[in-house]
């Protein structure tokens, strides 16, 4: 309708980086979806395959987990929405073939770097963990 203005949409704040740790390096405050990793495992596995629709990244990511929990079917596809609002992750339906058309996802430049922040924070919290395993450890052995 004429004079309806329609607000710009809100500025995505970067993932990776957080308020209270700053724009220096990438802490797991803003890298999102921690608890099954479920994300830096998409990524990586966009990375090796080039580009894979769900049900085959389902299958990946449920080959490299890090936690010993099942994933979530559901909460990949929430994940990959995710990744794709963020410029992470383009998708695309692929119509060829029989049967229904599926999304096809292939990692961004950007997804790459985002890749890269986990790698990042998941190498200072291997750290973090294997100093708490090994300190927690000795005092176990006191007791």
């Amino acid at each position: 309708m004429p004079g309806d203005t329609q607000e710009p949409p809100m500025p995505q704040r970067p993932r990776g980086f957080c308020r209270r740790h700053g724009p220096e390096r990438p802490c797991t405050c803003a890298m999102g979806n921690v608890y099954r990793f479920i994300e830096p495992v998409a990524l990586y596995s966009l990375l090796r395959k080039g580009s894979a629709h769900g049900y085959e990244l389902a299958a990946a990511v449920q080959e490299h987990q890090l936690t010993d929990s099942d994933v979530d079917r559901g909460g990949l596809y929430r994940t990959l929405r995710s990744l794709e609002q963020t410029g992470h992750v383009t998708s695309a339906w692929d119509v060829s073939g029989a049967g229904p058309a599926r999304r096809v996802y292939s990692l961004t430049p950007s997804g790459v770097a985002h890749l890269r922040e986990w790698i990042e924070v998941l190498t200072r919290m291997q750290g973090a963990l294997s100093n708490f395993v090994s300190e927690a450890s000795g005092e176990l052995d006191r007791v």
